[in-house]
């Protein structure tokens, strides 16, 4: 009877285990590890903020300027994974409003070594809360020395982006995962 129990337990924390590496979503909270990153890094001269709001609602606001001057073009937050997403997931899922530009989802993994290589999708935004699917596939490779799309269990970060023209962003996330 002992060992049944016992085969019943580790079969219980196996399950438990593999559930929870099980990544579906992304936390959006203040200690949640959401980085900001502009093009400044590189000579750019786009400015902005990440920022976790609290206020009834929690999520993800990213703002400021993209200027594509000396080079530049981006403001970005960007979230490490700690595990890939599971094989089975086929895209990024989004709940999203923003000031009716175009964004894109970033997504870096272990074949993207060099700080510009990235695969990336574009959502767009309006005034109100938007579900967006974005499948695997369509996203595109940054450069030709990378893959067509991100193959799913190397997936090491995701990122909100404005990108690629001079404008003002204004574009929150309340959800981020994958489906």
């Amino acid at each position: 009877m002992k060992q049944i129990l016992m085969g019943v337990v580790m079969a219980a924390s196996i399950g438990a285990s593999a559930a929870a590496s099980d990544l579906r979503s992304l936390k959006i909270a203040p200690d949640a590890g959401w980085t900001f990153l502009a093009d400044t890094v590189m000579g750019g001269v786009s400015e902005g903020q990440g920022e976790v709001i609290t206020e009834g609602e929690t999520y993800l606001r990213l703002t400021g300027t993209v200027s594509t001057a000396n080079n530049g073009g981006f403001i970005q937050v960007r979230q490490k994974l700690s595990e890939p997403p599971a094989e089975e997931r086929t895209g990024v899922r989004l709940v999203v409003r923003g000031n009716g530009e175009t964004y894109y989802v970033h997504l870096r993994s272990r074949s993207t070594r060099l700080p510009w290589q990235y695969y990336q999708a574009p959502f767009e935004t309006s005034a109100d809360w938007t579900e967006v699917q974005l499948p695997f596939e369509a996203f595109e490779a940054s450069g030709r020395l990378m893959r067509g799309s991100p193959s799913v269990d190397t997936i090491k970060s995701v990122g909100i982006v404005a990108f690629g023209k001079d404008h003002e962003a204004l574009v929150e996330v309340r959800e981020v995962g994958f489906y």
